[in-house]
């Protein structure tokens, strides 16, 4: 509550420091307006006084009063001008009082005032970070600039990837802009520059970056970034039928469970929705990826028609094969959920615990209110009471 009474003042008195030369300006232009009135009148009397006692001509007179009349045109001129500008000064007023205004509803809406502020200790290490690998990335630069060979195709690309990773992606592109004409320029190395120009173009894909997705097709087909950026740029083009169809013909081609397949089901759906197609799923493609419904108890369920025999085996060589995977992808936490639900299924106990531990483990960049933390440890806590 203190920061908003801290906010509300310091509004406050901005604009209050605002306003008060508006209102001074006012004032003081109104005391000028009549200061040089009164002078003027006072001096056209005095014209009429030199000459009733024959001290000027009538003409000098005359001639001296037209010049009086013309200062006294000018004054009003600059009144009027005045009260023109007065509407510009009322925009001001009401700009002053309702940006503050505005700005404090519109944070109460979308701002976090009740996160707790991170201090400048706190942030030391982060900064200390940062600070070396820009240091280490300005030192890789320059020796690759340096180098009378041109740097190595790896060192390049290393240096783009790392600007990627920081965000510069104008300089990312512009680092693997040094290698990709190369001889040893692969199709990886085409794409990966692609990505950097699209990044560059908040995801526009430029006429530029498309050239260097076909020449990346082109050496490698079944480079999988190739189709999904070609796909993107089908789709910004107007041809979203033939962008969805390569997306699900690149994912058909697929020998089995791969990591890019999970963007490109999303990117399918994307364009899919949109032409009004069917949502397609990842256990269409690779039944056993991290996507797919591993063995739960409708599994086991599904199962009941079976011989006893033929039910656990069926059950075990579906809980086999996902524990295999999940040793070889140990970061893969809705597939440690669903094997810890398969052995709590089973009866193994400990193995269920086990497997909703590391689920649990991977846990820690989940957001406060997604459900799976309360799952996990309620499941552990009822496997281990």
């Amino acid at each position: 509550m203190m920061l908003w009474f801290l906010f509300a003042g310091l509004a406050v008195l901005a604009a209050g420091m605002m306003l008060t030369p508006l209102r001074n300006a006012r004032a003081l232009g109104t005391n000028r307006k009549d200061g040089a009135s009164a002078v003027l009148a006072d001096q056209m009397r005095e014209v009429d006084r030199d000459a009733e006692r024959d001290l000027i001509s009538n003409d000098e007179a005359e001639a001296a009063k037209v010049e009086i009349k013309r200062r006294l045109l000018k004054v009003a001129r600059g009144s009027a001008e005045r009260q023109t500008s007065a509407g510009g000064r009322a925009t001001l007023w009401i700009s002053a009082l309702a940006v503050p205004l505005f700005g404090g509803l519109l944070y109460s809406q979308l701002g976090s005032p009740g996160l707790p502020g991170v201090s400048f200790a706190d942030r030391q290490e982060e900064r200390a970070e940062q600070a070396q690998i820009t240091e280490l990335t300005d030192r890789l630069l320059n020796r690759l600039e340096l180098d009378p060979d041109g740097g190595p195709t790896e060192g390049w690309m290393l240096l783009g990837q790392t600007y990627m990773r920081m965000g510069r992606y104008a300089d990312a592109a512009s680092a693997m802009e040094n290698v990709i004409d190369r001889e040893d320029a692969t199709s990886a190395v085409l794409s990966q520059y692609a990505e950097a120009l699209i990044s560059v173009e908040n995801g526009i894909v430029t006429p530029k970056a498309r050239q260097a997705i076909r020449r990346a097709r082109e050496m490698d087909p079944e480079n999988p970034a190739g189709s999904f950026y070609e796909a993107i740029a089908l789709d910004q083009a107007g041809d979203s039928e033939q962008a969805h169809d390569l997306l699900l013909s690149r994912l058909e081609q697929a020998p089995g469970p791969e990591p890019w397949m999970e963007i490109f089901i999303a990117q399918a759906n994307r364009i899919g929705a949109s032409l009004g197609r069917e949502p397609v799923s990842l256990s269409t493609f690779a039944p056993m990826a991290g996507g797919a419904p591993g063995p739960t108890e409708g599994d086991v369920a599904a199962a009941a028609e079976m011989s006893e025999a033929d039910r656990a085996a069926f059950i075990r060589s579906m809980v086999d094969r996902l524990a295999a995977r999940l040793a070889e992808d140990p970061d893969d936490l809705d597939g440690w959920m669903r094997l810890g639900t398969a052995y709590r299924v089973l009866g193994e106990t400990e193995k269920a615990i086990e497997a909703y531990q590391a689920a649990d483990r991977l846990t820690g960049d989940l957001a406060p209110e997604d459900p799976r933390k309360q799952s996990i440890r309620q499941a552990i806590s009822e496997l281990e009471g």
